[in-house]
């Protein structure tokens, strides 16, 4: 009788840590779907003019795409995060074919290697220029981290996300593309966690004015 008892109480576990493995796995899908209908499929405001472009780098099409609303003087300057130490602006002019000597003034580089160091990086930059508004480009389907980790580090400056739409990357239809939903969850994964992070942060920082 009492083995019996044991067995029972043993499936009723088991039962349980399936049933919370499912509505976790079914919160995580749910969260995915959410945030994947969060990936912008549009430029935000395309005309407006900021104080200044920030191109992070590590996709194609950023930088050329940033090197481009410079030359249209949609801002007074750029600031390139993320960009390998000992990489300079001549040698960027001539991987892109952009060789505008007046832009070089104009432009800044960073050497961040995540995009928490591109966040960081880049306050520092806007603080010392005394910049208030700026314009954000990366690829779309990194756009929602990078929002979340700018505002997260830079709270009173106005940005503008100016997304980047690589061919190989299927956001409107992610889910019929393999490749585009193992993306999609993995970003979607590392925004979570720069969100928790982001949180114990706020949390401790509560507790210490406490």
């Amino acid at each position: 009788m009492a083995g019996f008892q044991l067995q029972r109480r043993g499936g009723r576990l088991i039962r349980r840590l399936v049933e919370l493995v499912v509505g976790l796995a079914l919160l995580w899908l749910a969260g995915m779907v959410r945030f994947a209908d969060s990936i912008p499929l549009a430029v935000e405001e395309p005309e407006r003019r900021s104080d200044a472009i920030v191109v992070l780098t590590g996709g194609s099409g950023r930088l050329d795409e940033g090197l481009n609303l410079l030359q249209q003087n949609m801002a007074d300057r750029l600031f390139i995060s993320g960009v390998y130490q000992g990489v300079d602006v001549k040698t960027l002019f001539t991987i892109f074919q952009h060789n505008p000597q007046e832009l070089e003034a104009r432009i800044g580089i960073g050497t961040a290697v995540n995009t928490t160091g591109n966040a960081s990086e880049t306050a520092l930059w806007i603080k010392t220029g005394g910049y208030k508004s700026m314009r954000l480009v990366t690829a779309s389907y990194h756009m929602p981290r990078s929002l979340l980790e700018f505002h997260h580090a830079m709270p009173d400056i106005d940005i503008i996300a100016h997304p980047v739409f690589p061919e190989h990357v299927k956001v409107e239809r992610w889910w019929a593309w393999p490749g585009t939903m193992g993306l999609i969850a993995r970003e979607y994964n590392k925004f979570m966690f720069a969100w928790i992070r982001q949180a114990w942060e706020k949390l401790g920082a509560g507790k210490a004015t406490g």
